[in-house]
């Protein structure tokens, strides 16, 4: 092709596949100016009027808007300085269509009310300092005055969500769904009697005992004693299991001091119904999906065992 040849505006759109009437479009703005006028006054342009349209079109498909675009076409701002600024901006768009999407799917799943609806809305958009100051706020009320031990402050750590910059959908809806449950009264309360609990098993230990370095939770004990029965498929009443209860009984009576009678063992048992509230597996799954950490290993049948072996040896 002939640089000096100059083309009418339907030659330019055979050429461009953009119609004469966007051509004109972006000649009337000065976007794509004609390079001179036939005899008959039509506007006609030359070579360069290809290559700035095919760029023209590209940054529009990008969504790009006119003004810009003709700032960049005139050099008067540099195409990778443009596209950095609307990538981040795209960036942006992103993460709000993937809150929307989420709180939307959540809507769909759980047939939220309209006061429901809001809420989760307002959660997902809350900004990274407002989700920690809520978080921070959540974890104060279960841990604050214990959060000095060691043990405490790993705890607490673990218990952290830390919602990604690009969350997936599923992300976005587990930290909703999560951040409702911690700022529910009763669930606060029952982790803080939880945790106050474990704090006085640990402290009459210590005071038992000149042996420094992480303790074992009750919970543990149990989980790693009675998971074999209940994989074994023995019945948590059957005689098969009193040496399985004695065991961690007696690892509960030794951390508290106390004798492993009937009254240690109702302690037991009331103590592994409160770790076995459902909201509280509940959380630690929602924590696992929000952090991208493997799903955690659900306590609750170890537990349900546990606690019908100590009813029945506790029945008056």
């Amino acid at each position: 092709m002939d640089g000096d040849t100059l083309y009418s505006i339907g030659e330019l759109a055979r050429r461009t596949g953009l119609t004469v009437k966007t051509i004109r479009f972006y000649s009337d703005r000065g976007i794509v100016a004609p390079t001179d006028r036939s005899p008959a006054g039509y506007r006609l342009y030359d070579i360069d009027a290809v290559a700035r349209l095919d760029l023209v079109r590209t940054l529009r498909e990008l969504g790009l808007d006119l003004p810009t675009i003709r700032k960049v076409v005139d050099r008067e701002l540099s195409l990778p300085e443009v596209a950095a600024a609307h990538a981040e901006a795209l960036a942006v768009q992103i993460r709000v269509l993937r809150l929307r999407r989420a709180v939307l799917t959540a809507v769909a799943e759980r047939g939220s009310t309209p006061e429901e609806t809001e809420l989760m809305h307002r959660l997902a958009q809350l900004s990274e300092d407002e989700r920690r100051r809520l978080t921070g706020d959540f974890l104060d009320a279960v841990f604050g005055g214990l959060d000095a031990a060691p043990a405490f402050a790993g705890v607490m750590r673990s218990m952290t969500p830390e919602l990604p910059d690009n969350p997936e959908a599923e992300q976005v809806q587990a930290w909703v769904e999560l951040a409702e449950m911690s700022q529910d009264p009763d669930f606060r309360a029952r982790l803080r009697r939880m945790t106050e609990e474990q704090a006085a098993e640990q402290a009459a230990e210590q005071a038992r005992s000149d042996t420094r370095g992480p303790r074992r939770d009750i919970a543990g004990v149990v989980r790693d004693q009675a998971g074999p029965a209940l994989a074994a498929g023995i019945d948590p009443a059957s005689p098969q299991a009193d040496p399985i209860v004695a065991a961690f009984t007696a690892h509960y009576a030794h951390l508290l001091g106390r004798p492993d009678d009937v009254e240690l063992r109702r302690r037991l048992a009331t103590r592994l119904e409160s770790v076995n509230d459902p909201r509280r597996e509940r959380y630690l799954q929602l924590l696992a999906v929000v952090n991208g950490w493997p799903a955690p290993e659900s306590l609750a049948p170890v537990l349900d065992w546990s606690v019908q072996a100590l009813r029945a040896r506790t029945q008056q």
